[in-house]
């Protein structure tokens, strides 16, 4: 048999089901645009984060006060409750660690602040100048707190752009937001700066932040000389590692403690939180990609019951076939023509539309897609395989019938 006259066969046949042709069609459809879609969402999310951790700071390594958590505790879970970081052990690791191109020393706690009649209640965090270079904060007017407002503790207060809208209305600037007085537990503040938007960071929003002087967070809202964190930028990727074993053989040897099992305070490194963060979201994706993949199976199966159909009610078609001539080998390669089409149509017109679910996904805002054209490559290679492993049954089965038999087939 031609090509030409295999495909022509093929249309013959799939047009005269027409119905059952496109509800068999529906199922590989589903199956492809779901397979896309979940991987999209799930690659994007990937992205998304990871974007997110590579915002927090640059080469970046965490001291948190308490005894050593993992990634997603420590990340979240009691962060500055413990007291065992000093000021004294902020200065110790600026000025002993060779590799620290920028240390940071955090007082954070959540407040209410008001302004004007108007209240939000968000994140303040009492720090140093260089709490700029540890997190690639910019500003974006004004200017941030300096080495000055720290010796002398001033009432001074730098400010996110969410913070500006919440406080001063939707159509405040950053201009307009300067100079103003802002009130934290009972003592006021004056704007000096308001920083360059960024967005949430997955820990937390950093436009949505109020920063202070970490002196005068100690005096006005803790009350006593711990810090809840010290932050710590590496002078580069390659030393990271290094700068976080010698933070924490300081940190022992100032605490005077000599089994690193009973640290009272625990490291997280960036690099780290990545790439958990990224073995998490690839899982994820993996298995968002299976669940979708399951209906790619019913699609098979779909294509096999209407195949089987297909030889039954075509019994006699195949034994007049089979009489004038017709081999086994061209009988079988009808019907699996016949499924593979079926598989590739559902196979376009799924991945087109698993493009436009991700595609309105991502115009939502909630969650950003990414469709990978491997993602989409491997999509249009499973319906295909998934046509010839279940159209190959049914085309053995129909290549197989006896010709006197299914001549005689009512």
């Amino acid at each position: 048999m031609r090509v030409v006259d295999l495909f022509e066969e093929t249309s013959i046949a799939l047009r005269a089901n027409a119905v059952r042709s496109g509800l068999t069609i529906l199922g590989i459809v589903i199956g492809i645009s779901s397979v896309i879609a979940m991987v999209a969402i799930g690659s994007g999310a990937s992205n998304s984060i990871s974007s997110s951790i590579a915002a927090i700071g640059s080469n970046l390594i965490i001291v948190m006060p308490g005894a050593q958590r993992t990634f997603g505790a420590g990340a979240s879970a009691g962060r500055g409750t413990a007291q065992s970081l000093t000021v004294d052990d902020g200065l110790a690791v600026t000025t002993q660690i060779p590799n620290a191109s920028a240390v940071a020393l955090d007082v954070s706690s959540r407040q209410q602040i008001t302004a004007k009649g108007t209240n939000t209640n968000t994140s303040v965090i009492g720090t140093s100048p260089s709490y700029q270079s540890v997190r690639n904060l910019s500003v974006d007017q004004g200017v941030f707190i300096s080495d000055s407002n720290v010796q002398s503790g001033a009432k001074v207060a730098v400010i996110g752009p969410t913070v500006v809208t919440d406080l001063f209305g939707a159509d405040a600037t950053g201009d307009q937001a300067l100079g103003q007085t802002i009130r934290i537990k009972g003592t006021n503040y004056r704007v000096v700066g308001v920083t360059v938007a960024k967005g949430g960071s997955g820990f937390s929003n950093v436009d949505d932040t109020v920063y202070i002087p970490y002196t005068t967070a100690q005096r006005y809202l803790t009350g006593n000389q711990y810090l809840s964190e010290i932050d710590v930028s590496a002078a580069s990727a390659d030393t990271a590692k290094q700068v976080q074993t010698d933070i924490t053989n300081l940190l022992l040897d100032r605490h005077h403690l000599s089994d690193p099992a009973q640290a009272d305070f625990s490291t997280l490194n960036q690099a780290d939180i990545a790439a958990t963060a990224s073995s998490i979201t690839s899982t994820l994706t993996l298995l968002l990609g299976a669940i979708a993949g399951i209906s790619l199976l019913v699609g098979g199966i779909g294509i096999m019951n209407m195949m089987l159909t297909n030889v039954t009610e075509r019994t006699r078609e195949i034994g007049l076939r089979k009489a004038i001539g017709a081999k086994k080998q061209d009988i079988s390669r009808q019907f699996l023509a016949e499924a593979v089409a079926l598989t590739v149509i559902g196979g376009v017109i799924g991945i087109a539309l698993g493009w436009l679910i991700a595609y309105g996904v991502n115009a939502t805002g909630i969650v950003t897609t990414s469709v990978s054209w491997f993602s989409v490559a491997l999509a249009f290679g499973v319906s295909a395989a998934i046509g010839i492993a279940f159209g190959w049954y049914p085309a053995r089965r129909a290549a197989n019938l006896n010709p006197i038999e299914a001549l005689r087939y009512e």
